[in-house]
């Protein structure tokens, strides 16, 4: 399937830790720090590891450690998104908690941001809006697709039960070249600008936790 790309500017990921630990225990259910632990030893162990292996290992922890429920069950929100710490420190999020984590903690382990995108898609089977996280091995190569509602890391091209709407990447500024005839054109733009927006105040939040 073919994917909307918008440019972006690579830039490092860092983590602190003492930080990152200190919102996840701020927002834990958890008596003990087990899952942090779970989590950092996997982000350092990972660093240097070919890229298929740490896409894997984190699709996997990550779909494992967070429960899916709705932001409103757990924000009384209808949208909120979440920082990594906050969907670790309860276990629970919605598909765009689980992409955020999942791509905050690739970054930490050393995976290039400019091969991720936050990837909003209309989930067919559930006939609704959907996001996954999409990994460019090169920036003309086929993404693969991370996701919660199907934990095998595939091609796009695999996952005709997802259809593209557009992607988001850490450091998107300039609109999309958009038909101004196309009506359809005009409102995915004007819908990847609204959410850029939240994109970028969780990007602030999450440099507040401990992340670069």
């Amino acid at each position: 399937m073919a994917m909307l790309l918008i440019g972006s500017i690579q830039a490092g990921v860092g983590v602190d830790f003492l930080r990152l630990r200190e919102h996840f225990l701020s927002s834990s259910n958890n008596t003990n720090e087990a899952v942090f632990n779970e989590w950092r030893s996997l982000v350092e162990h990972s660093k240097g590891q070919p890229a298929a292996s740490t896409l894997k290992q984190v699709n996997d922890f990550l779909n494992k450690q967070i429960r899916f429920e709705s932001d409103v069950q757990i924000w009384n929100k209808n949208d909120y998104w979440a920082t990594p710490m906050q969907s670790l420190g309860i276990q629970r999020g919605d598909c765009e908690d689980y992409s955020i984590a999942k791509y905050f903690t690739l970054s930490a382990a050393g995976i290039p941001e400019e091969r991720l995108r936050l990837m909003y898609v209309q989930a067919l089977k559930l006939n609704q809006a959907h996001m996954v996280l999409a990994y460019y091995a090169t920036p003309d190569a086929e993404p693969l697709v991370l996701d919660n509602l199907n934990g095998e890391i595939l091609p796009a091209s695999a996952r005709n039960d997802l259809k593209p709407v557009f992607s988001l990447a850490r450091r998107d500024t300039a609109s999309a070249n958009v038909d101004s005839s196309d009506t359809q054109s005009r409102l995915k733009e004007a819908m990847r600008q609204t959410r850029m927006s939240v994109w970028q105040e969780l990007i602030k939040r999450a440099q507040a936790e401990g992340f670069d």
